[in-house]
């Protein structure tokens, strides 16, 4: 069955470049993203974990681990990283997980029979720091991944998880949000200092309340 928004992301144990984890104690109080490739020495994933490894500081300081994962086993992920490291003149430095057993790539739903029945799609979860799943969002193998708007997403639900707002189409941290339906309009000076601004009695806008 397919994980759904607001789950519990499953725990589990497996074999890592850095070593044997259990996945809920690894995350801790860090919200995490995990996130699948199709197969090691490809030339997507190659491009996907090196322009992960030079974000790792932004995510990091978001309080977000990251953790990867193919079906290819861990002599395998070992010999990549060099490649990885050289093509894409970084240093990789969080973990990918060896699956070569499937069991961790079937129970998050990473094998999709219609694609490829042998190799994960690229599939994404960000998991907060409640060990719920916050965010989905699953490529075609052919398609390598937006860092950048994973921070973005990061920073919206990290937001939105603190306070009564959303975030508008194409926001970025230091926009202005929306504040929630489901505050009154005399609840928003308590609520929103900094003033806000009414297009429609449903559509209000106030600074991001965190900056």
């Amino acid at each position: 069955m397919a994980l759904r928004l607001g789950d519990e992301a499953p725990n589990f144990s497996a074999e890592t470049t850095e070593g044997t984890i259990d996945f809920h104690s690894w995350l801790g109080d860090s919200w995490g993203v995990l996130f699948s490739h199709p197969a090691d020495y490809t030339p997507v994933c190659t491009t996907e974990l090196g322009t992960a490894a030079k974000l790792k500081d932004d995510f990091s300081r978001r309080n977000v681990k990251m953790i990867a994962i193919s079906v290819d086993d861990l002599e395998s992920h070992k010999g990549w990283i060099n490649d990885i490291n050289e093509t894409q003149r970084t240093t990789m430095n969080f973990p990918i997980i060896a699956d070569p057993d499937k069991t961790v790539a079937t129970l998050y739903d990473m094998i999709h029979p219609n694609a490829d029945d042998k190799m994960t799609v690229r599939s994404v979860f960000v998991i907060g720091s409640d060990k719920k799943i916050k965010l989905t969002i699953t490529y075609p193998a052919s398609t390598g991944r937006n860092f950048q708007e994973l921070l973005r997403v990061v920073d919206s639900l990290q937001l939105t998880a603190k306070h009564k707002v959303a975030t508008p189409a194409n926001w970025k941290d230091g926009e202005d949000c929306i504040i929630v339906p489901a505050v009154t309009n005399d609840e928003i000076p308590g609520l929103f200092p900094k003033g806000h601004r009414e297009i429609k009695p449903y559509l209000r806008y106030t600074p991001q309340p965190n900056k």
